[in-house]
C-alpha cells in the first residue's frame, strides 16, 4: 500500500488560517503521509472576479509549505492547460503518484455544491477519501448527495475542526480598508503583503 495524499486545492489569495487547520487536522484524523498544496491559476468560477498574479500566490504558498515539512506545494494546475477543474487535477496527480491513495480536503460549501461542479462524479470516482471540514450556517443533506453521486457517502470523513469563518475575500477587503488582518494568516504571509503591498 502506497501513501494516503491530501489534496487541498485553492485560489489561495492569501493562504489563511483556516487552510492550516484544515489541512493539519485532516492530516491527523486521516494519518496523511504529506497534502498537497494546488494553485489554481485560473478557477473556472472565479473568471469574472479580480484575483491576484498567481506568481503572488504561489509565492504565499509555498511560505506556508516551506514551514512544514508535511506540507508540499505542487504544480498540478500550472503544469496543465486550463479549465482547472478538480477531477483533471486528480487523474494528474494519480498519473505522477501511481502506488498512492488519495483523500481531497475541501469545506462543507464546497460538499454542497459538489454536484455542480464539473463532471462531479468522475470527481468523486478520482478519490479515496474526501475529508470536510464544519461550515457555519451550510444546510444539504448526504443522502441526497449519495443519490446524485452514487458512491460519494462511503467516501466521505467530517473533520472535527471548529467551524471558523475566515474567508480570502474578508482579508482582502480588511487589508484595503486599513482594517486588522495579520492574527488571519501565518506571519510570512503578513509580511509578504506588506512587502509587495497587495490588496491595498
Amino acid at each position: 500500500m502506497g501513501d494516503l495524499i491530501g489534496v487541498l486545492g485553492g485560489t489561495f489569495d492569501p493562504p489563511h488560517l483556516a487552510h492550516l487547520l484544515l489541512a493539519d487536522e485532516a492530516r491527523y484524523v486521516l494519518g496523511l503521509n504529506k497534502i498537497l498544496w494546488v494553485v489554481t491559476a485560473q478557477p473556472p468560477h472565479k473568471e469574472d472576479q479580480s484575483i491576484s498574479s498567481v506568481d503572488h500566490r504561489v509565492a504565499m504558498v509555498k511560505l506556508v509549505t516551506d514551514a512544514e515539512p508535511a506540507f508540499e506545494f505542487s504544480p498540478a494546475d500550472l503544469e496543465r492547460p486550463p479549465p482547472h477543474y478538480a477531477h483533471g487535477t486528480m487523474e494528474w496527480l494519480r498519473m505522477r503518484h501511481t502506488d498512492a491513495k488519495f483523500a481531497y480536503l475541501m469545506g462543507e460549501d464546497s460538499l454542497r455544491d459538489l454536484p455542480d461542479w464539473n463532471l462531479p462524479q468522475r470527481f468523486v470516482d478520482s478519490c479515496d477519501c474526501i475529508g470536510v471540514m464544519k461550515r457555519l450556517a451550510v444546510e444539504y443533506e448526504v443522502a441526497q448527495l449519495e443519490e446524485e453521486l452514487p458512491g460519494l457517502g462511503d467516501k466521505l470523513v467530517f473533520l472535527g475542526v471548529p467551524p471558523i469563518m475566515i474567508s480570502g475575500r474578508e482579508i482582502r477587503r480588511r487589508v484595503h480598508d486599513g482594517r486588522p488582518y495579520r492574527y488571519f494568516i501565518p506571519p510570512a504571509v503578513s509580511d509578504y503583503l506588506l512587502e509587495h503591498g497587495l490588496y491595498s
